[in-house]
């Protein structure tokens, strides 16, 4: 049972790692309709510029991370006009082309930077430490992330279906011609959108730097991970993405337990299973 449990508290975790840094590759694949691959990129640009500002800048984790989420976001909206904006209307093939292009500039910028070793971001002592559960002593890191995990569903679900928002965003995506005659600003709608996936990116990859160690590769090595995430939950869908990061995160931390030697043909495995009887994802559309 003390196995159980561990498995379930750690694979959650992870999953939510999953989820904070996939759900922004999920809005744009499955709303914005671009095949972003370089999503990853923002979530290594969020950890370098929080290892950057602890250890060159000197500043506590709070503000170092706070920062860093601002940096990304000024300048994902650049990058969203001049690199983006013009690949959203072609297809498949040129827009996996061009996000991998601008993965390696990504890669090559960070590189030049901060050079190609490991990125560590120390922990505040607030989230040092471990907590006592009765059944094993879980790490209080761990404790934030599933914390923030939950507040991102909460405040993206909020976002999405409680304001206007949201149903700006719906009306873009689904009649993008009908809402231009009505007077709202598309282009901004997906601007800001793109931000915000961003931003999320950012974050999971700041609180997750103990998970999925930062380094200039990162968007590389952990690509088809976030694609997975994406795939299994289903395009557009927030909540298909939770479920899929929170199950994949759970699978993944039991095989490692109960068969190191072979966790990862487990986690793929599951992928093809589950593509295989919905091809839509667990909560796309068909």
């Amino acid at each position: 049972m003390n196995l159980v449990l561990s498995i379930i508290t750690d694979g959650v975790s992870f999953g939510m790692i999953l989820f904070m840094i996939s759900v922004g590759l999920s809005v744009t694949m499955g709303l914005m309709r671009v095949v972003n691959l370089a999503h990853g990129g923002f979530a290594m640009l969020g950890g370098a510029f929080t290892h950057w500002a602890m250890v060159r800048a000197g500043l506590p984790f709070l503000p170092a991370a706070a920062l860093s989420l601002v940096v990304v976001v000024l300048l994902s909206l650049p990058m969203e006009r001049v690199l983006y904006r013009p690949i959203y209307k072609m297809g498949e093939l040129p827009q996996v082309l061009a996000t991998i292009g601008i993965t390696f500039l990504m890669i090559a910028s960070v590189a030049y930077w901060q050079g190609s070793t490991l990125l560590p971001i120390k922990l505040p002592a607030a989230m040092q430490g471990s907590v006592d559960l009765g059944f094993r002593t879980l790490p209080t890191h761990r404790i934030y992330v599933m914390v923030a995990g939950m507040l991102v569903i909460l405040g993206l679900f909020w976002l999405t279906e409680r304001t206007r928002f949201g149903i700006r965003l719906r009306a873009a995506v689904d009649h993008p011609g009908t809402a231009a005659c009505l007077g709202i600003d598309t282009s901004r709608i997906f601007a800001v959108t793109f931000a915000l996936g961003a931003a999320l990116a950012a974050l999971g990859g700041i609180l997750g730097a103990e998970l999925l160690p930062i380094d200039a590769y990162y968007p590389l090595r952990y690509m088809v991970l976030f694609l997975t995430v994406v795939a299994v939950g289903g395009l557009g869908s927030i909540t298909g993405s939770f479920v899929a990061a929170l199950a994949l995160g759970i699978l993944d931390t039991a095989a490692r337990y109960l068969f190191p030697d072979f966790g990862t043909i487990f986690f793929y495995g599951a992928m093809f299973v589950i593509l295989g009887l919905r091809p839509q994802g667990l909560m796309g559309r068909v």
